[in-house]
């Protein structure tokens, strides 16, 4: 990778994604949403990697989109080529949010939000597909599409309802205003409010304690398990799925080291790699549809 928006570094088993326009408050743009998926398609793939953090650098996380294109920003650039390819969904242009979101929620791996600063539109839906979210006290969250005269994007209006309920992501959507951390950990958006210079210490030693003690071919499978059940109609769609993946984890090293370190009382080191396709039986998630060119 040679990203120009944001940094991507690997230490301890931890990928941190910084998104690095601090001039700008890292106002998101396309370049940025191609280089958040190539990061994402990395990090699944490196097994070097067992836990991505997200942060911002400078004193924002993401003030949403760069409106420095004016009235024209959310205009059909089709008159205009794109500086990066974004491809099509149900004949027209992707849109940017979900170019960048998509690939974090299809990751296999355990994704942490460190939101430190201010994270509003595509700031605040870029994070829903990530599994925790830990706010600074100066972060700030706005849903502020409706303000903008246009529609959440990101796949937010699938994933907003199911981590927070319908009632309050609509009353976040429909007002638009932007409110702090206080709201985002009542609202249930984030799960812990830690003062500023705590944060990315807060958010590494999560990732850490996953990368230490845990297999990651079972969280693999549990998160893909966790996220897609979301969308079933009924139990017996996470019980044929669990069944499934408990046989073939049950029969793999990982589960073998599980019960051998809990015996001998040591730390665990599980061998099992990932891969590049289903894990335990668990089908890659979510899976793009026909429509998407």
């Amino acid at each position: 990778m040679s990203p120009t928006q944001l940094r991507y570094e690997v230490a301890d088993r931890v990928a941190t994604i910084t998104l690095d326009r601090p001039d700008r408050l890292n106002a998101f743009t396309p370049v940025m949403a191609a280089e958040l998926a190539e990061a994402a398609a990395a990090a699944d793939a490196d097994d070097a990697v067992r836990v991505v953090v997200v942060t911002g650098a400078g004193r924002a996380f993401c003030a949403g989109a760069d409106l420095t294109g004016g009235e024209g920003t959310f205009r059909d650039r089709g008159a205009r080529p794109d500086p990066v390819p974004r491809g099509t969904v149900d004949g027209v242009p992707r849109d940017w949010g979900g170019i960048a979101s998509l690939p974090l929620a299809a990751l296999r791996k355990p994704v942490v939000a460190a939101v430190n600063g201010p994270a509003v539109g595509i700031g605040a839906t870029m994070t829903l597909p990530m599994d925790v979210r830990i706010a600074a006290e100066a972060a700030r969250f706005g849903f502020v599409f409706a303000r903008r005269g246009i529609v959440p994007e990101a796949a937010s209006t699938w994933f907003l309802p199911r981590v927070v309920g319908i009632s309050q992501a609509m009353e976040w959507v429909a007002t638009g205003r932007v409110f702090d951390a206080a709201e985002a950990l009542r609202g249930r958006l984030v799960s812990r409010v830690v003062p500023d210079d705590e944060l990315l210490p807060a958010a590494l030693e999560l990732a850490r304690e996953v990368a230490d003690n845990t297999s990651g071919v079972a969280v693999a499978a549990a998160r893909q398990l966790l996220w897609s059940m979301l969308g079933a109609p009924s139990p017996w769609d996470a019980h044929r799925a669990e069944s499934r993946a408990l046989v073939e984890l049950g029969a793999g090293p990982d589960a073998a080291e599980g019960v051998a370190s809990f015996l001998e009382r040591r730390p665990p080191r599980f061998p099992a790699r990932l891969g590049d396709g289903a894990v335990a039986g668990v089908p890659r998630w979510p899976a793009p549809p026909d429509d998407v060119t």
